[in-house]
């Protein structure tokens, strides 16, 4: 046995020992920690897939294969990303066409309407839930101290009802109160380093689709030039 054990200071009799509202608080705290970390690998592997399916959409899109075949084989299965992006606007380019306008007038701006949805649906699909993460990284410190005070506050109640103010009875209550403060700061951190991450990672792949945007929408604007 550890002398933490022997004195009933190890993690475990801290948790087991502590008052029901700071318990509570505590299993909270470490149900926070793994969803945060739940979310972080799933976000990883998004972002990751993400980012090589922009790479094999570009390198398709600029190896020079006709923009028609290369609508026709994207509309037949789901697309996201930059693809769905260039499926989008594919799609009003050739109703527009199918429809044998007479003009072209405001084509151009309704390519471009449809775009920037796609880019907002594609934006809202890789920032869902990195709003937990932001909770948990700002609440988490504050939900940690107030079990803390809680448990403070029962181990002075405590003290004063036994009337025994020496260190071997008022070391466990702090112990155990402080526990709640450090079991909200693993789950704080981890939660802001990656809402931090994963906030820089959403606009670098914003701005890599409304890259590709403006490319397109100025290829399609001098065809509509050329066909007006």
């Amino acid at each position: 046995m550890t002398p933490g054990d022997s004195t009933g200071l190890s993690l475990i009799d801290l948790f087991g020992n502590a008052g029901w509202v700071v318990r509570i608080i505590m299993l909270g705290l470490i149900s926070c920690s793994i969803w945060v970390w739940a979310i972080a690998i799933d976000k990883m592997f998004l972002y990751s897939r993400t980012r090589r399916a922009m790479d094999r959409f570009e390198q398709a899109f600029w190896s020079g294969e006709s923009i028609e075949e290369l609508y026709r084989v994207l509309s037949a299965k789901p697309t996201q990303s930059m693809a769905a992006c260039f499926v989008a606007a594919m799609r009003e380019w050739k109703r527009s066409f199918e429809g044998h306008a007479r003009s072209f007038a405001g084509l151009q701006m309704r390519i471009e309407k449809v775009m920037n949805v796609s880019i907002a649906r594609e934006v809202e699909r890789l920032e869902r839930r990195l709003l937990v993460l932001a909770t948990v990284g700002s609440a988490g410190p504050f939900v940690g101290l107030f079990g803390t005070v809680w448990g403070i506050m029962t181990s002075f109640q405590a003290i004063a009802a036994s009337k025994n103010t020496s260190l071997a009875v008022v070391a466990p209550g702090i112990a155990e109160a402080l526990f709640a403060t450090a079991i909200g700061l693993i789950a704080a951190i981890p939660a802001t380093i990656f809402y931090n991450k994963f906030t820089s990672e959403v606009n670098r792949q914003a701005q890599r689709l409304e890259g590709f945007a403006d490319e397109f929408s100025a290829i399609l604007s001098r065809q509509i030039d050329e066909r007006g």
